[in-house]
């Protein structure tokens, strides 16, 4: 375990916090076992955590026309062109679990356009990168690819929600030098 500190910022003890973000933080250590950093580091201040994790929540947890392992694709390519380091780590743990495959979040953080995807997957992240990286230019001709393979206009919504609010999660990992626990380099290897 590293002694390297996870943020530039004050990073506050769980037994100091609110009794809500508390309790969200003690559920997520009993299920992964370990808190992941970024809880910690966000902690810092507590309105901004709820609400970063409301929508989190509301993205990621739904039922969705997208599967779980498709949306934790779509955080890691994005992240992977910002420079973000947690995300692309903590992300890729969690894609490799719900995809069931050891090589997919590496190869969707190097070059998406090289991974064992289906062409389903190239079109969403496709369509996420351009949200993330080009977002004025997206237009009609990126929808209609989508429907193309079959998502609805909700799922289109999802995949940019997704990148929109990655976007954000990646500006502030690097802003306060969020460092990856070194639990997420093994998980589901």
């Amino acid at each position: 375990m590293s002694d390297k500190p996870i943020s530039r910022f004050p990073v506050p003890d769980v037994a100091d916090l609110p009794d809500d973000i508390r309790t969200r933080i003690l559920a997520v250590q009993e299920k992964a076992g370990f808190v992941p950093n970024v809880f910690l580091a966000l902690a810092h201040r507590a309105d901004e955590f709820r609400a970063f994790f409301a929508y989190h929540d509301a993205l990621m947890e739904k039922e969705s026309g997208l599967s779980k392992a498709e949306r934790e694709m779509i955080v890691v390519a994005t992240s992977s062109a910002n420079g973000c380091h947690y995300c692309v780590v903590a992300h890729g743990a969690i894609l490799r679990i719900r995809a069931k495959d050891p090589l997919i979040a590496d190869q969707v953080a190097v070059n998406y356009r090289k991974a064992d995807l289906s062409p389903r997957q190239q079109a969403m992240l496709d369509f996420a990168m351009k949200v993330s990286q080009d977002s004025q230019s997206v237009g009609d001709a990126d929808y209609d690819a989508l429907r193309g393979h079959g998502f609805s206009d909700e799922d289109i919504w999802d995949i940019g929600a997704i990148a929109a609010l990655f976007a954000l999660s990646n500006r502030m990992a690097n802003l306060i030098s969020l460092r990856p626990n070194d639990e997420f380099y093994a998980m589901g290897r």
